[in-house]
């Protein structure tokens, strides 16, 4: 049976204490509806009206001023105690629920938990995949690892990586089509493109002679998963511009080229691992995430691009 009622206290806390709902809901990383949702069902169960509900936002009545001393109450005596318990002894445990995008996930994430789980074997973890951005408090997600630029909120975040993305191709696909010597000339080559909320990456940036230049990719065949149009990729049907940590690997051994290196744009991204901003201190998710920056400090695919990169011996 599933009991929501500590979730109920970190909700109705953010609400107070951020003064709207549209405001809690940005600071815990969820959605404005389950917010509204979960303040309903709250006052239902209780049997209490909580909030007066104004047209300039709301206030708390003197039930919800009492509610709100015990919430904290809870949720600080159940931090202090995780912490207390974990840090006591040499285990860590419990669960731990990660999200990841799914090629991301697959390649980089999922062959690193036989290590960290061998180091924590009071621990179990459910990784979750996805390219969908799941929120933090909705889904009871503890980390999201994500790529790109991170839009401004209150959720806290620790820097794995940096994030560059290549524009690529298989050997057939250029065969048949030559190889493109400016981002102009990619308007006549086929190309696999993201579809739904990923549709920005469809749009590539170049530096031309000092200038910025955008090439929007359109394609017969669209996907909201990036391993998807890796193998459509792969399989020639279309130039991809995709993250490193596939691209490099997939080039050192021949399987795709990569394209205009000397004119793609220098992403300015990184991979995050992202939490929520009271759970920083759970032993669990502290030394997850620090297993993570430890692990990506030095990516191998960056590793890889070098030794590309340097001259060989005379």
């Amino acid at each position: 049976m599933r009991d929501d009622r500590l979730l109920e206290m970190r909700v109705f806390q953010a609400v107070v204490e951020t003064g709207a709902f549209t405001s809690a809901a940005h600071s815990l990383g969820a959605s404005q509806p389950f917010i509204s949702q979960t303040i309903q069902r709250l006052e239902t169960r209780l049997g209490a009206k909580l909030l007066h509900r104004t047209t300039r936002g709301h206030r708390v009545t003197a039930e919800g001023e009492r509610f709100l001393e015990v919430a904290r109450r809870v949720i600080d005596t159940l931090q202090e105690a995780e912490i207390d318990w974990q840090t006591s002894g040499t285990q860590i445990e419990g669960q731990l629920r990660v999200s990841a995008p799914i090629a991301f996930g697959l390649d980089r994430i999922t062959p690193l938990m036989p290590e960290f789980l061998a180091r924590h074997p009071g621990l179990s973890l459910d990784l979750r995949l996805t390219d969908d951005t799941e929120n933090l408090i909705d889904d009871q997600i503890d980390v999201a690892i994500r790529m790109g630029k991170l839009p401004a909120s209150s959720l806290m975040h620790r820097r794995l990586c940096r994030l560059q993305r290549a524009v690529v191709a298989a050997p057939a696909l250029l065969e048949a089509f030559g190889v493109p010597q400016t981002p102009a000339d990619l308007e006549r080559m086929p190309c696999v493109a993201w579809d739904g909320s990923r549709e920005h990456l469809n749009r590539w940036k170049f530096s031309v002679d000092g200038k910025v230049v955008t090439f929007r990719a359109e394609s017969r065949f669209k996907s909201n998963q990036g391993m998807s149009l890796y193998q459509m990729c792969l399989a020639g049907s279309g130039v991809m511009r995709i993250a490193e940590h596939l691209a490099r690997p997939a080039i050192a051994d021949g399987r795709l080229v990569q394209l205009l290196a000397d004119c793609t744009a220098v992403d300015d991204s990184a991979i995050y691992a992202v939490f929520l901003p009271d759970r920083h201190m759970v032993p669990r998710i502290r030394h997850f995430i620090d297993f993570l920056v430890e692990a990506f400090k030095a990516p191998s695919w960056e590793i890889e691009a070098q030794a590309e990169e340097a001259p060989a011996p005379r």
